[in-house]
């Protein structure tokens, strides 16, 4: 008999069929793993853990004008076919509504420790070597440019600029990707971090090379 797991990863498998490309079925994989390592790590449900870590992105508001209501309620609406007890819905849906680096602003005081994990799961894949393919990728569908030399980066952006806005892939390093190291909530999380941030500073340096003809 499939598990309750087993089935949300089918489910997730073809609600993201043919999704871009970092935020598909590899990406939510992906984040699912490396959650369930720092779950190893700390006291927390893991359940909870990994069906968030799958549902996180079922409808990620990007692609869907915006709108946040979306992904609650397709997991409620799963989870319920899949009979999960009403406590454990809403610990995945409070993980689902508050993991995202745009509601950072918004963030809960004294947050669980599974949203603390899966967060930092989701924002481990956003940097390093996958977090640079996953923004170039989605740079490439918007058709952002790559970089300009004018165009500087806008820090401290608000929710509503950060969803509009339409900068070059190499200033989202800066508005976003080089500063989840120091967001990372778990030890585990901090460490895991630490080799990819340094790998984008690494690769940052080679693209000014190789831009400027150095």
């Amino acid at each position: 008999m499939k598990s309750t797991i087993d089935n949300t990863i089918a489910f997730v498998k073809e609600k993201l069929e043919g999704a871009e490309a970092g935020h598909d079925w590899f990406h939510i994989e992906r984040v699912w793993k490396l959650a369930a390592q720092i779950a190893k790590t700390e006291d927390c449900d893991k359940e909870v853990v990994e069906l968030s870590a799958l549902l996180h992105d079922i409808a990620d508001p990007k692609f869907h004008n915006g709108d946040e209501t979306i992904a609650p309620k397709i997991s409620r609406a799963f989870l319920e076919e899949q009979n999960v007890p009403e406590e454990t819905i809403l610990k995945v849906l409070f993980v689902i509504e508050n993991i995202s680096f745009k509601n950072r602003d918004q963030a809960p005081t004294n947050p669980p420790i599974e949203l603390k994990i899966v967060q930092d799961a989701d924002r481990i894949d956003a940097i390093g070597a996958i977090g640079i393919a996953r923004t170039f990728n989605f740079g490439g569908f918007k058709n952002n440019l790559m970089y300009h030399p004018d165009m500087k980066p806008k820090l401290g952006m608000s929710k509503e600029e950060y969803k509009k806005s339409d900068g070059t892939t190499i200033n989202h390093f800066y508005e976003k990707l080089l500063l989840l190291k120091d967001m990372m909530n778990t030890e585990k999380g901090k460490k895991m971090a630490e080799e990819r941030h340094d790998y984008m500073l690494n690769f940052l340096d080679q693209f000014y090379k190789e831009w400027n003809v150095d």
